[in-house]
C-alpha cells in the first residue's frame, strides 16, 4: 500500500494573534513557521516523495515549497481545492477569544458532526471533501507508482484532524481528542482491509525507515518488532 504523510502548515501570523483566519487571502507563515516548514522539510528529504498535494491557500504553499525545496528532482506542487481550509463562514477573521462566547463554540467542542457555522459549511461536509481528496489521491499514487510509493498532503489543523479521525474509525464527534501541530506530520496506509494509522502529531525523529520499510497486508498480532531505527526514534510503529 501506499503512504500518505498529513502535513499540517507552519505558524501563521493568525495563529500567533490567536484568529481564526479560515480562507482569508494573505496569511502566511510567520518566521517560526517558516523554520517550522524548514525542518519539516529537512526531516522528509530522506523520503523521496512521488507527489506533494497541497490547499490552494498561501500557508499551505509556502509550506509545500519548504518540503519540495530539500527533494532532489522531486515532484511537481499540485493544488487540490478540497484539501482547502473550512469555510468558517462569518466566524472567519475574529479572535478566537471572542468565538468561544459563541453557543455554537461549545457544539463545535462537544458535538462536531452537528457544527454548521453560520454562512460557511459543516464540520461533517469538511470531512467528506477532505477524506475523498485524499483517499482518491492515495489511490492514484499507488496504482501509478506502486504499493510503496509515499507523497504528502499539505493542508490545515482541523482537515488533518478529520482525515485522521476517519482513518482511525473514530465519530466525528471525537475528532477533538487529536492533535495536528504547526508544521507536524501524521503518517497513514490505506490497506484493503483497514487504514493503518502509523503516526500521529509528529514533529521530530527519523522518517528514513519509510523510504526501506514495506507496508504489511496485516496487522501484526502482538504489535510486531516495528522499523529497527523507527522504534529507536520514537516515530514508527511499536507495541
Amino acid at each position: 500500500m501506499a503512504t500518505v504523510l498529513l502535513v499540517r502548515h507552519g505558524r501563521t501570523t493568525a495563529n500567533a494573534t490567536g484568529v481564526l483566519a479560515g480562507r482569508t487571502p494573505g496569511v502566511l507563515l510567520d518566521a517560526v513557521g517558516h523554520e517550522q516548514a524548514r525542518a519539516t522539510g529537512e526531516r522528509l528529504a530522506v523520503v523521496p516523495l512521488v507527489a506533494v498535494v497541497t490547499s490552494p491557500l498561501e500557508r499551505c504553499r509556502e509550506t509545500a515549497d519548504a518540503l519540495l525545496a530539500r527533494q532532489a528532482g522531486g515532484p511537481p506542487l499540485r493544488v487540490e481545492d478540497r484539501l482547502t481550509e473550512c469555510d468558517y463562514g462569518a466566524w472567519q477573521g475574529r479572535p478566537l477569544r471572542e468565538l468561544a462566547e459563541e453557543p455554537l463554540w461549545r457544539t463545535v467542542q462537544g458535538q462536531p458532526s452537528a457544527a454548521v457555522f453560520p454562512g460557511g459549511e459543516s464540520l461533517a461536509a469538511m470531512q467528506a471533501r477532505a477524506v475523498a481528496a485524499v483517499r482518491e489521491q492515495d489511490a492514484a499514487v499507488e496504482a501509478e507508482h506502486g504499493p510503496g510509493a509515499v507523497w504528502a498532503a499539505v493542508t490545515h489543523g482541523d482537515l488533518v484532524k478529520a482525515v485522521l479521525a476517519d482513518a482511525l474509525g473514530m465519530h466525528l464527534d471525537l475528532f477533538q481528542r487529536l492533535n495536528a501541530g504547526p508544521a507536524s506530520v501524521a503518517v497513514v496506509r490505506y490497506g484493503a482491509q483497514r487504514p493503518d494509522v502509523v503516526a500521529v502529531n509528529t514533529d521530530a525523529g527519523d522518517l528514513s525507515w519509510l523510504r526501506t520499510t514495506a507496508a504489511p497486508a496485516d496487522a501484526a498480532v502482538g504489535g510486531g518488532a516495528g522499523p529497527a531505527d523507527a522504534a529507536r526514534d520514537g516515530v514508527g510503529p511499536r507495541s
